[in-house]
């Protein structure tokens, strides 16, 4: 089995909601964003705090990476928040507007003293400008940090800049924090889409983002997880080709020049084609 994990649907839940974290337990998302931060109220955050952990220990959702996503650093409720989730144990513990690698460096000294087990990672949300200026630094900082999760409408807010089909405001943005996690050999999730009733222009902007080169897509509501899964996914036509390529590959090995459809095959498209067995191989056992 590949060690690929797959993050093609991460879907943001409020953990102040039971209900919500109740029916995670039977979506068919990649992921879980258990919310301490935006969509949970000052007064319901220590009891949605509670709740995450609890939801973590439970051992109920299977195969899904579960994470909780903190307060900010700098809030009255980040350190509780930190400590509290680093001893739940979580897959990951997801920190809003990290901006710096000195930040990466003291969330991860944090998450030590509390003492997080060895399995929970650190994801660093990407939302500023300053992040995405440093956003290499940032990415390098520790070996603990696996994931970058762009927040795209704090972006888009900090710049002064529009939400717009094809999101051309933000393409550099979005390209160089890619650079910086290939660079890095992180996963990177793309940002949200905000009408959950437009079921076209969501379809439309994961194809763009699996285009650009996203790992998937975070997600504000269960509807959006189907189509999320569909377009990070592998086809089966993708499947096939790559396995058609491998092995045309091995049996070429020494033969000078190798084929595959017509087209010349180079050691570049079997580490893609190789990829796209690794992630396919890794959803079926997700799915499984």
């Amino acid at each position: 089995m590949s060690e690929f994990t797959p993050l093609r649907s991460v879907l943001y839940m409020p953990s102040s909601n039971a209900r919500a974290l109740e029916k995670a337990t039977s979506l068919p998302c990649d992921a879980l964003i258990l919310d301490l931060e935006d969509a949970v109220a000052p007064d319901a955050k220590e009891s949605a705090r509670d709740a995450a952990c609890a939801a973590v220990a439970s051992g109920e959702y299977g195969r899904r990476t579960v994470t909780i996503r903190v307060n900010g650093l700098g809030t009255a409720w980040h350190d509780a928040d930190l400590a509290a989730a680093a001893q739940a144990g979580p897959a990951a513990i997801v920190v809003p507007k990290v901006n710096s690698a000195a930040e990466v460096q003291q969330l991860v000294s944090a998450m030590e003293r509390a003492g997080a087990p060895e399995h929970t990672k650190l994801w660093a949300m990407i939302e500023t400008p300053v992040a995405i200026l440093d956003v290499l630094a940032i990415a390098r900082a520790s070996e603990r940090l696996t994931a970058f999760v762009i927040g795209t409408n704090d972006l888009v807010k900090e710049l002064y800049a529009e939400h717009v089909p094809g999101r051309a405001p933000i393409l550099p943005s979005l390209h160089t924090a890619l650079l910086a996690a290939r660079a890095a050999g992180i996963a990177i999730v793309d940002g949200v889409y905000n009408d959950v009733k437009d079921a076209e222009g969501f379809l439309d902007e994961c194809r763009q983002g699996r285009e650009m080169g996203f790992d998937g897509k975070t997600l504000i509501h269960p509807g959006q997880v189907e189509g999320a899964n569909a377009a990070f996914a592998p086809s089966e036509q993708a499947v096939e080709d790559a396995r058609g390529l491998i092995r045309a590959w091995d049996e070429g090995a020494g033969a000078g020049v190798v084929t595959f459809n017509g087209k010349m095959v180079e050691s570049l498209h079997v580490e893609s084609a190789r990829r796209t067995l690794d992630i396919h191989e890794a959803i079926q056992a997700l799915d499984a």
